[in-house]
């Protein structure tokens, strides 16, 4: 095998069009990401079809930016990266049908990427000492997973959301308290000024032991609140509301995944995924890891959100662990962590 791999990854599970290149898998030549944020807020969420169209017109063009930046070209990509899941149908084909285009052209080797995985690979980009095994909490708009990561491509899944992820909550109750989208950051922001614990709203640990999240009770409790002081004339502070839900979100996530670091003797907790660049998240994470001596590690924020460095990272770790896809690799929207593609076989 080659010393240096140049790897050319692309993400566009959501609404970030974005393409990274890659030197070994840790060090990021380019990662560039063109944002549909603001394309979408008119909306108050993501609008599937206009992000696939708006992956279409954007593409090309990120490709050949990541490749400028990285004084690179064509020739010199050895392996092909690409999110095929789970994510939005529509959008995921858009990077893949180009992945595939590239890698057949070129003739280099395609590997796919779960974007659930991705993030975790992201931490690895950031602390080049990193090793598993470790227990990472992967928080983001659609996903909240709590895992055991054994060996590079082997993970157990010790807890999921059961219902609502943790960014979708966040979304849900900024809308109901008049904010914008994308909630998560915004919620934050206002946290800052409020008042965590002015507010009792409950924290669902569910049955004893799990290790499983439930933010829909969480969620309900504040549109209850809200409706309710509504009817009985009770100025509302947004502030107070949003500081006391992100609190209660807060505690349940920091608790299970202290909790699962002690039962599976751990030295080392790493988070990832949008919500991981929550400010109130970040300081609770890293008082309790002090307090309980375990190493934290979090991502910067640009690798936090959706981006195609951290599927670079994955595929590289496949493909130097023998793993390869093919041309018959396809989207799969509801993919689950730990799920490999497994190639066809005797196809005529």
């Amino acid at each position: 095998m080659k010393k240096t791999l140049i790897t050319l990854a692309l993400e566009s599970s959501c609404d970030e069009t974005s393409v990274a290149v890659l030197k070994n898998g840790r060090e990021v030549l380019s990662n560039i990401v063109s944002s549909q944020i603001d394309l979408h807020k008119r909306f108050g969420g993501v609008v599937p079809e206009v992000a696939s169209r708006k992956h279409v017109e954007n593409i090309s063009y990120v490709i050949d930016e990541a490749l400028e930046k990285a004084n690179l070209n064509f020739e010199d990509i050895d392996i092909i990266g690409v999110t095929y899941g789970p994510g939005l149908v529509g959008a995921l084909l858009v990077g893949l049908s180009t992945a595939k285009a590239l890698a057949y052209s070129l003739k280099k080797p395609i590997i796919g990427v779960n974007h659930i995985e991705g993030h975790i690979y992201a931490n690895f980009i950031e602390y080049k000492d990193l090793e598993p095994p470790f227990i990472c909490l992967i928080v983001s708009g659609g996903h909240t997973h709590l895992v055991y990561m054994k060996d590079y491509g082997i993970y157990e899944v010790l807890g999921k959301t059961r219902d609502d992820a943790a960014g979708e909550a966040f979304d849900k109750v900024a809308r109901a308290i008049g904010m914008g989208y994308p909630g998560g950051p915004l919620i934050d922001e206002l946290s800052k000024i409020g008042d965590k614990e002015a507010i009792d709203f409950p924290r669902t640990y569910l049955e004893n032991g799990s290790l499983d999240f439930s933010f829909s009770g969480l969620k309900s409790s504040v549109l209850n609140y809200l409706n309710n002081s509504k009817m009985k004339g009770i100025p509302i502070s947004k502030e107070d509301v949003a500081a006391s839900f992100q609190q209660a979100v807060i505690d349940v996530l920091v608790d299970k995944t202290m909790t699962a670091a002690q039962k599976y003797e751990v030295d080392t907790i790493v988070i990832a995924g949008g919500v991981a660049a929550n400010s109130g998240l970040r300081e609770e994470f890293r008082r309790r890891a002090n307090k309980n001596q375990f190493k934290l590690m979090v991502p910067p924020l640009s690798l936090c959100t959706d981006n195609a460095a951290m599927i670079g990272c994955a595929a590289y770790y496949d493909y130097i662990n023998g793993y390869t896809a093919d041309m018959y690799l396809n989207a799969i929207p509801n993919l689950k962590l730990g799920e490999k593609y497994v190639k066809v076989a005797n196809v005529k």
